[in-house]
């Protein structure tokens, strides 16, 4: 049970981790900027810094996804592997019978990350078609 708790532990935080890097980390960047101007008026130096911000944060949250990820793939026993190809960007050509099987499998921080860029996707598609503010008949939402 206790490991159980764990892995849900770990999953949960990498699902976290991740939705953070693509939307957190702009937010975080736009507040500290924000927060730094003071003349009212966008400014160069504003831009640079939520440049600057988001790079930095979305750099630590990712170190961070790979920690959690291998802290995932310690508790399950998956060993690491030496060359990490992904399985999409490996030539059939090259494919060889000792190569097929259980050990080309996706690791569950992998699992997460499509599964959080499907969901980002699917919520945009339904913000853009039913929500979003109409330029052709300037309603402002497509829904009523």
């Amino acid at each position: 049970m206790t490991m159980m708790l764990r892995r849900a532990g770990l999953v949960a935080a990498m699902s976290l981790t991740s939705v953070n890097v693509f939307t957190g980390s702009p937010l975080l960047a736009l507040w500290i900027a924000s927060r730094a101007n003071t003349a009212g008026l966008p400014i160069m130096p504003s831009f640079l810094l939520v440049a600057l911000a988001m790079g930095v944060i979305s750099l630590l949250l990712m170190r961070g996804l790979g920690r959690l990820g291998q802290a995932y793939d310690t508790l399950t026993g998956r060993q690491a592997q030496t060359r990490q190809h992904t399985p999409w960007l490996r030539s059939m050509r090259g494919e060889r019978p000792h190569e097929v099987g259980d050990e080309y499998r996706l690791s569950a921080l992998e699992n997460v990350l499509v599964a959080t860029v499907v969901v980002a996707v699917i919520a945009f598609e339904i913000w853009f078609f039913f929500y979003s503010g109409s330029p052709i008949d300037q309603r402002s939402g497509r829904g009523g």
